[in-house]
């Protein structure tokens, strides 16, 4: 049997796993002012909680990378998604903070291995043209999910209360396991269901490093760290972290401290900015690979990443100056997150047009870890400069996106293979 685009139904399953990991994620954030009664909990231990869900976050990301170059994506896929889908079900015998924060960072040990392992997907299912297209649709699926999770669990909430719910939806990802599995038999060079059109095509536009491909080996962490390149996507990744996750996490508690909102009126309100997430995660990875048609891979990362990150400045503007009413808030993080996923689709898909091989998990890894660090100080932050007003908090992202972009220029002279020797 073959199919025809056999690497599309591959990015898609990884989109649908992204979409489960936003809902498995969204969902304390969402319940939270509802849960916090029931468990006696407050504003701090929320942000404690987070908190060691970002860090265990932070080290998963490293771990995943390192775990997805050893067992290769399907293996590594299959461990994270399962473990992730029972941390989130186990969060049905919580009992306070502590048992939270446990099953909390279990959560996040689980879901970080989603995004190296979708980088590294990426780099041996598509060519390099293709690549921002595919790192877009897999990053729709965290706005799709986020779309779908604000009013689903306010809805399964309602119906079934926290603990509940909490049980469903970890059922989710033990579910997607099956066609995974079946899906992904092998890489592209020796699946049996994949045409040698596609295949041939796939292989052409790869790109060969010098080293990591020719030896068949993979780079420490130390030769990687050796290359100032390196530094250039973690760094920024480092300052646009932030961007994405104080939305995540604390737009619900937003809603609930300004507006005073239920669970079921943040579940109404909290999914309308996830839908500009999606779309600019979509347009990010389409413009880029339009781009990459006529012009070199760095100006169209580049080019890309400066759009989106112009937008995610002027949209944080005008949310302090102008948004004064539930509505028009949510329109303008509509715009925040639409900037965000528009750049960093480009930004995560620097570490394989970098490097390849068997050594790509292990960047995306590293930048993943590093840039849930400045997320956790973040979290720090929130409780002591929000007392009275949220504007600190976006003045300090209109400020990161700008050095964000500056990392990649000042550190990424040209975005190409590195060669390790040099």
């Amino acid at each position: 049997m073959k199919v025809k685009g056999l690497r599309w139904w591959i990015i898609g399953l990884v989109c649908l796993a992204t979409i489960i990991n936003y809902i498995d994620r969204s969902a304390l954030g969402i319940m939270w002012p509802e849960m916090s009664k029931d468990l006696g909990l407050t504003e701090a231990d929320y942000a404690w909680v987070i908190n060691i869900f970002t860090a265990t976050y932070a080290a998963g990301k490293f771990i995943s990378g390192k775990v997805y170059d050893k067992v290769g994506t399907k293996i590594g896929f299959v461990l994270s998604i399962a473990l992730w889908s029972l941390a989130s079900a186990l969060h049905f015998f919580a009992k306070g903070a502590a048992s939270l924060g446990i099953f909390r960072g279990l959560l996040g040990i689980g879901e970080a291995g989603n995004w190296p392992g979708a980088v590294k997907n990426n780099a041996e299912w598509f060519p390099i043209q293709e690549r921002a297209l595919a790192q877009g649709i897999f990053n729709a699926g965290a706005g799709i999910g986020s779309i779908i999770a604000a009013p689903t669990i306010a809805e399964l909430f309602g119906a079934y209360g926290w603990q509940i719910t909490f049980l469903i939806i970890g059922v989710l990802g033990f579910l997607w396991i099956i066609p995974w599995v079946i899906m992904n038999k092998k890489s592209p060079v020796a699946h049996p269901w994949i045409t040698e059109m596609e295949r041939q095509y796939i292989l052409a536009g790869r790109h060969e490093s010098r080293k990591d491909q020719v030896n068949g080996l993979s780079l420490s962490v130390k030769e990687i760290l050796s290359k100032k390149e390196s530094w250039g996507v973690i760094i920024s990744r480092f300052f646009i972290e932030p961007i994405w996750w104080l939305f995540v996490f604390w737009m619900p508690i937003y809603l609930f401290n300004e507006y005073n909102f239920s669970v079921k009126e943040i579940g109404y309100y909290a999914w309308f900015p996830y839908v500009g997430a999606m779309i600019g995660s979509l347009a990010g990875g389409w413009y880029a690979k339009n781009l990459i048609k006529t012009k070199t891979i760095d100006y169209s990362r580049k080019k890309t990443v400066v759009i989106g990150a112009v937008v995610i400045v002027v949209s944080i503007l005008g949310a302090i100056l102008f948004a004064d009413t539930p509505l028009k808030f949510v329109c303008f993080v509509f715009l925040v997150l639409f900037g965000f996923q528009f750049a960093i689709s480009n930004i995560q898909t620097i570490p394989s047009d970098l490097l390849s091989g068997e050594s790509v998990g292990t960047l995306a890894g590293l930048c993943g870890s590093i840039g849930a660090v400045s997320v956790i100080i973040m979290n720090w932050l929130i409780p002591i400069i929000t007392v009275d007003s949220y504007t600190p908090a976006f003045i300090i992202l209109a400020v990161l996106a700008p050095l964000a972009v500056l990392s990649i220029f000042l550190l990424i002279k040209n975005i190409e293979p590195i060669d390790i020797n040099d």
